[in-house]
């Protein structure tokens, strides 16, 4: 957002720029930052999570039409007690029919009017055991067919994951209407993915450390200010 006034301001006086270099924005220049988190964290003190300034929780819940993360309910439950704002994810698995998993996310993850949006995360993953690439047409049918179950079935619009190498395959120009939440821990997103896309939240690290968290944490950041923030937040009431 900084930058993008930046630009602006440039276009509108060129010649005033010509002779600064703006860097882009850092995680540390936005205000609201959150984490995501898994089985791998363990056991989590959400009150010292929360006092370290957390705002916001991303947490695996399901993984193709099988599997649920064994500390989904636990984190769950603990990140609401502590008032941590938090969301449930499903890690989307090529080797299994978006119906199956379309059903078991919805199955695992409890209907929560406070709840953040559900996400959908897209991947490549080459530590799987799946090795099914589908090409564009069928991503973006799939993906249609569980945004919507999902939307209809929670009240709210998903967001959606994405890293730089998944998106460049599949998703450039695609899904307009959704809040995407990107990952990009070499350089700021504007930079690393095509067709500048629109964003919300930022994975910028995979080596955060946060006070109640024994070892690596993603952190994440909300691309706006603390009003910006309270408005997303109003908009995804549950209607």
């Amino acid at each position: 957002m900084i930058a993008r006034v930046l630009i602006l301001f440039c276009t509108l006086f060129v010649a005033s720029c010509a002779a600064f270099d703006f860097e882009d924005p850092k995680p540390q220049d936005y205000p609201i930052h959150g984490i995501d988190v898994a089985r791998y964290q363990g056991d989590i003190d959400w009150h010292r999570v929360k006092r370290a300034g957390t705002e916001f929780a991303w947490i695996k819940a399901t993984e193709g039409g099988d599997y649920l993360d064994p500390k989904f309910m636990d984190n769950w439950v603990q990140a609401k007690a502590a008032g941590v704002r938090r969301g449930a994810y499903h890690f989307y698995f090529f080797c299994r029919p978006v119906e199956d998993q379309i059903a078991w996310f919805i199955a695992n993850v409890p209907v929560d009017p406070e709840a953040l949006p559900p996400v959908l995360d897209m991947e490549w993953n080459g530590h799987s055991s799946c090795r099914e690439r589908p090409g564009r047409e069928q991503v973006l049918h799939d993906m249609n067919l569980f945004l919507q179950a999902v939307e209809r079935h929670y009240g709210k619009r998903p967001v959606i994951y994405s890293s730089v190498d998944f998106h460049r395959d599949r998703l450039v120009g695609a899904k307009r209407g959704f809040d995407f939440w990107l990952r990009s821990v070499a350089a700021h997103p504007d930079r690393r993915y095509e067709d500048r896309r629109d964003w919300v939240f930022w994975q910028y690290t995979a080596e955060g450390r946060v006070d109640g968290i024994k070892g690596n944490v993603d952190r994440n950041a909300f691309h706006g200010t603390r009003r910006q923030w309270q408005r997303w937040l109003e908009g995804h009431r549950t209607r």
